[in-house]
């Protein structure tokens, strides 16, 4: 046993801009390999497109309590595009359901799990609940991507998400990929935001600033669906 480097994991590298294109390369190997035999998690579609909305409905009532200051009009409109999604693309989440696209995955894959030396190990898969694993892989593709965008690595989530592209039947006329990562940036905002319900938060300053990071990348991206659900 060895212990790893904290200085070599995703997020460290990207801080320092000292990943390569061979890092994406080797990472997007690792997750294709993952994914490819990653166990299928049974769920109704029905099922799936309810937990879906009441997901996205504890993000708007959390992130919209006026003691948090949050911008009301960021948070109503990215909240109007999602729900245009599922009202109109509902038939496409069902398909990727009805084809076993949804895995019993990581459940928490962002950067600061990711080591950039080989094996590319990735640690802390949310190994106490199986629910909160079980999505479409392409859902946690999405996260990691926002993540690596938040960090200034957009370019490196972008390598990831064209060579898994395939695998995981990405199509990026469907909405679906966006979709996916305006409802990990509502998610997120949430859980940071969150923290102010506590008595006493640590570094209580840290979360309102990073809420309104996640809250932009969202609302940059239902401009985007919002596009796509246009045409």
């Amino acid at each position: 046993m060895r212990r790893l480097n904290e200085d070599e994991t995703l997020e460290a590298m990207l801080r320092s801009g000292k990943t390569r294109s061979a890092d994406a390369e080797q990472l997007a190997t690792v997750l294709a390999r993952f994914y490819s035999h990653a166990a299928r998690v049974l769920i109704e579609p029905e099922t799936y497109l309810a937990s879906l909305h009441e997901a996205a409905i504890l993000d708007w009532r959390v992130l919209l309590n006026r003691s948090f200051g949050l911008p009301h009009g960021t948070i109503l409109r990215v909240a109007s595009v999602q729900r245009r999604f599922l009202e109109q693309n509902a038939q496409t989440l069902i398909e990727r359901v009805s084809r076993r696209l949804v895995v019993d995955g990581h459940g928490d894959l962002r950067p600061e799990h990711i080591w950039l030396t080989p094996p590319y190990p990735i640690i802390d898969c949310l190994e106490f609940n199986s629910r909160l694993r079980a999505s479409d892989a392409l859902d946690e593709i999405a996260f990691l991507h926002l993540e690596c965008e938040r960090l200034g690595g957009r370019w490196f989530g972008d390598a990831i998400r064209r060579r898994l592209a395939h695998t995981l039947h990405d199509d990026p006329a469907s909405g679906v990929f966006l979709f996916y990562r305006i409802g990990r940036a509502m998610l997120r905002a949430r859980l940071s935001i969150a923290h102010l319900f506590d008595a006493h938060p640590r570094t209580p300053e840290k979360w309102p600033r990073l809420a309104r990071a996640y809250l932009a990348l969202a609302e940059a991206d239902a401009k985007q669906l919002k596009r796509l659900l246009a045409r």
